[in-house]
């Protein structure tokens, strides 16, 4: 018996997306993550979101402090204030599902609980390959086309 490769589509089209788009809002095209660039339907094409508060998925995080819009580089500081002891973190910039300019608010599609346990930010390090490298693969590997307990 010949063995079917898992991450290959065997005649079937996937169920969890639909005309190229995710399944869920927010998701990117055929389930990729793209941690460094901002999703086009963001709407954060040439806006300074400096000040801008950021929502998680379950609440308020704190507030932009510096963002970047550097081609396949972008992402967010954000200034937890009293959130997590004043410290700040950086977000990359596919994680912002929207932004509402009318509220001056900015959301991503990560928990208060994956914000927190995201790796520590460190200032000296935001251009360096190593830590993006980190900090790209926790936000991917918190990313999932598949909510948690659903059978493929």
């Amino acid at each position: 018996m010949e063995r079917l490769d898992p991450r290959t589509t065997h005649g079937t089209p996937d169920p969890l997306v639909h005309g190229g788009q995710g399944a869920f809002p927010g998701d990117t095209p055929g389930g990729t993550f793209d941690p460094w660039s901002y999703r086009d339907e963001a709407g954060v094409t040439g806006i300074d979101l400096v000040g801008y508060k950021v929502e998680a998925t379950d609440g308020g995080i704190g507030k932009v402090d510096r963002s970047s819009h550097e081609v396949n580089s972008s992402y967010l500081v954000v200034d937890t204030g009293p959130w997590i002891f004043g410290k700040k973190v950086m977000i990359p910039a596919g994680t912002v599902n929207h932004v509402d300019h009318d509220e001056r608010k900015v959301y991503v599609d990560r928990s208060k609980d994956q914000v927190k346990a995201a790796p520590e930010f460190d200032e000296t390090a935001d251009t360096d390959p190593a830590y993006r490298d980190k900090l790209g693969g926790y936000y991917g590997d918190t990313y999932s086309a598949i909510p948690p307990g659903t059978a493929r």
